[in-house]
């Protein structure tokens, strides 16, 4: 189960870094870097739903421009939505 999570984990990391548009690449992907290795298999399951969703709809949800429908309201989109990603300065 375990080798099974860790691919999982490395699938989501690389779609949350590969999502088309270099605005959710950096939200998402540093996202999942910080949170992914922490969630359990049901976390996994909604972070993919939330995945599904098109980067302009996600990008409306981290600016407060629009609210996750409240079908996808969870712990991960709450842990998502609190997320503040901050740039590295060299």
């Amino acid at each position: 189960m375990s080798n099974d999570l860790t691919k999982r984990r490395k699938q989501l990391r690389f779609r949350s870094w590969h999502r088309g548009t270099k605005e959710t690449d950096l939200l998402l992907g540093n996202f999942a870097d910080l949170h992914l290795d922490g969630m359990d298999s049901a976390q996994l399951d909604r972070y993919e739903v939330i995945l599904d969703q098109p980067d302009p709809v996600l990008y409306q949800w981290f600016t407060g421009e629009s609210q996750p429908p409240e079908d996808l309201l969870s712990d991960v989109t709450e842990l998502l939505l609190n997320f503040r990603y901050t740039p590295e300065k060299p």
